[in-house]
This record gives C-alpha cells, structure tokens and sequence, in this order.
C-alpha cells in the first residue's frame, strides 16, 4: 500500500545511495528558496521507516532554508536494489541533472547489478533514447586519466564517448586535446583522424614542464605541438651552450635571445 502524507525532516533517513553524489549549497538554496514561496512541487518518495528512495536533493534543500516538513509517498512495496536505483536514477536524469560522472557511475552500477542486461535494457528502464545508453556507459572504455577528468568534471560525456572509440594507447593524446581547451567538435574530428590512420597533432598555447629539480621549462607559442617542442628545446639548448662557451650568465643570456627574437 502506498500513501501521501507529510513528514517531520527529522523522521527521513537518508540512505547514503543516492545516484546523485554532488549537492552544491546554491543549487540546494535556490531549490529551497522555490519549494518555500511555491510549495512542494513533488513529493519524496520513502519507505515505512523514512529511509528515502528518492528526493534526496528536496530534502536537503528543505533542511538548508528551514522546513520543518515534507510531503512523502510512503511505499510497503518490497522494492529490489534494481528497483530503488531506478526510481533513484531516472528521478534524477530527467528532472535534476546529475553529472556526467554520477550518471556514469549509477548506469555501470545497474549493469553490474544486472548482468544479463543488454544496453538497450538499460535505456528503456530509464526512458532514455537507445543511443544514449552507449554514450552514458563510454567512460568505462577510457583510460583511468580520462575518467579523473570526468570527475572533475573538466570533460563531459560526450567526449569520454569521442576518446572510448580509440585503442588505449591513443586515448592520452585525444584526452590531452579536450583539456587544452578544444571544442567537442574538434575532439570528434581529431577522434575520426586516428581511427582513420591519421595522427592525431595536439597544439596548445603553453607546455609547462615541472622537472624533479624543482626547475620549471615552459615553452609558449601559438599552437605548440610535442614535435615542436622538442625542435624549440633543442635550439634553446644550443644556444645556451655557445652562450656558455662565451662566458655569458643567464640575463645576457636571456637579453640576447629576446633581441634575436625582435630582429627575426
């Protein structure tokens, strides 16, 4: 049996599994702000002990602005670990965006969870288009470095999906491009010129090399590559070499550099 009532927040019980991982405290302020001036939209759904299923993200919210209560479907229903993800994630996907490393994170979960599932299981208990689920899932083909950047949320989905089409191997490369700034467009471009038998060139503005020293080599330019690099380093060295030849220290050094540069 099923029930609406309204609940003290102190009779809920977060259970700690929630698909969504990251409450930012503006994001739970302005939920709170609006469930206050317009009333609780949605209920939150719990079991008979107030373990909550789901509407984790209302009930914070309603704790950070001060509601003494919520409104809570109250289900006897003996729900599966499936089942509970499911009300959990799909909650989530289509009403509060989770981030693409806890949508990651939740969808290999229900595949772990599930294991004669295929991928269009998954999208159809979510109510997603089949295409997504391969994109949703993509990350757990990339390399470690790939799937810490997803969490830092300095890549998205999209381009965990353009770097998994590549072998291991060529994934650093890919993944270095996104991160020095390039447009998922350009990411996809440089994904198909791999796959393709094309090298995959990434340039950025600036290399900064901290060494084991404590020295730190950087080299700027516009559009550097790791080749170009090397042939700029290589220069660099010669020069500092007929520099020492000539008894020069390093602001001559550096002075004549910078007047060669102006002149060329």
């Amino acid at each position: 049996m099923t029930q609406l009532i309204s609940k003290p927040l102190t009779w809920f019980k977060p259970d700690g599994k929630q698909a969504r991982k990251t409450f930012t405290e503006a994001d739970l302020r302005s939920l709170g702000e609006s469930m206050k001036a317009r009333g609780q939209v949605q209920p939150v759904g719990s079991k008979p002990d107030g373990t909550l299923l789901w509407g984790e993200r209302r009930f914070r919210a309603a704790q950070l602005v001060g509601l003494k209560e919520l409104q809570v479907i109250i289900t006897d229903k003996a729900l599966s670990d499936t089942e509970i993800r499911l009300i959990q994630l799909t909650e989530n996907m289509h009403r509060a965006d989770l981030t693409g490393h806890e949508k990651w994170q939740a969808c290999a979960e229900l595949m772990c969870m599930n294991p004669h599932w295929q991928i269009k299981d998954l999208t159809e208990h979510l109510r997603l288009d089949p295409s997504m689920g391969t994109r949703l899932l993509s990350p757990s083909k990339c390399i470690p470095a790939a799937q810490g950047a997803l969490a830092e949320g300095k890549i998205g989905i999209s381009d965990c999906y353009a770097i998994s089409k590549l072998p291991e191997g060529e994934q650093p490369a890919l993944l270095a491009l996104k991160l020095s700034g390039a447009s998922r467009d350009a990411v996809e471009q440089a994904g198909r010129k791999s796959r393709n038998g094309k090298s995959v060139t990434v340039k950025v503005g600036r290399i900064k090399c901290p060494l084991p020293s404590g020295a730190t080599v950087m080299v700027s330019g516009n559009g550097i590559s790791l080749d170009a690099m090397i042939e700029a380093m290589q220069e660099l060295l010669k020069k500092a070499k007929r520099a020492i030849e000539q008894g020069w220290d390093c602001r001559t050094f550096e002075r004549a550099c910078r007047d060669e540069a102006k002149a060329g």
